[in-house]
């Protein structure tokens, strides 16, 4: 039987029908600061900033000391912090409960965790022993079946089946963009639902309006930073003024500034 969601701040985030949680990933204090100045009450990490940031890949399980060094950065700030931990970074469930006990004695509320294809029985066994050292903690379960898989619809739901009985509190099936695919999962799946959103799919109010529980931005706010500073610097050679939003040395040098300002924006993202 799937084990009943623990009831957080954060996890209430994911109940209300028709009003997702928008999830915008953040690599560093500044870009978390400047997310939460815009009313974000949660914000989550993307673990492709954290690796191309070290020179590191992704996804390989390389990154295991900086994103633990990111989240107690980030993990005091005013806001939910959830972070990607790829799978854990080992193959050990004890090890990865382990991880992740100290990721929430940093202050972290969420944790994402990324299956890669790998065995159904070791990730829901992660899962498992996630929830039983951290109860609290909610465990957003990752399937790569449309990311790195061919987006086999019975091996999705296997998969999900599987880390739903082992406790998630939610599940992500990135890669995913087809509304007709995504309006199933919703009705099929029993735990919260998240979509990886794509500038080619549907939109976050059509995404809303599928039932979809929580919209993560994942690596396109970092693409998109890297991709302004080369826009800008391809303007300054041209002897173009770099357009564009520019944030003031103020701002950027005392992030809380206009926190308090924003703060009657929409708190839910």
């Amino acid at each position: 039987m799937t084990a009943e969601p623990t009831a957080t701040p954060f996890a209430g985030l994911h109940h209300r029908p028709g009003e997702p949680l928008l999830l915008p990933n953040a690599w560093d204090h500044a870009s978390a600061a400047a997310l939460h100045a815009r009313g974000f009450a949660a914000i989550g990490t993307t673990s492709l900033a954290v690796a191309a940031a070290a020179g590191l890949p992704d996804g390989q399980g390389a990154t295991r000391e900086q994103t633990l060094s990111l989240a107690r950065m980030l993990g005091p700030e005013p806001y939910l912090l959830s972070v990607d931990a790829e799978d854990g970074f080992s193959d050990d469930p004890q090890e990865v409960a382990e991880f992740a006990g100290a990721l929430w004695s940093a202050g972290v509320v969420g944790v994402n965790l990324e299956d890669g294809l790998g065995p159904v029985g070791r990730h829901a066994a992660k899962i498992a022993a996630v929830k039983a050292a951290v109860p609290g903690l909610f465990v957003n379960a990752r399937t790569d079946t449309h990311w790195l898989g061919d987006g086999d619809d019975t091996d999705t739901l296997r998969r999900l089946d599987a880390y739903q009985q082992a406790g998630a509190d939610g599940v992500f099936v990135p890669g995913v963009t087809d509304p007709d695919r995504i309006g199933a999962l919703v009705r099929r799946v029993g735990a919260p639902l998240n979509i990886l959103y794509s500038p080619t799919g549907p939109t976050v109010s059509q995404l809303a309006d599928l039932g979809v529980a929580r919209i993560s931005l994942g690596s396109l706010l970092y693409r998109r930073a890297l991709g302004a500073a080369l826009d800008a610097v391809a303007d300054i050679v041209a002897g173009r003024v770099p357009g564009g939003t520019t944030p003031s040395y103020a701002e950027v040098a005392t992030p809380d500034r206009n926190v308090s300002a924003s703060r009657s924006a929409n708190s839910s993202g």
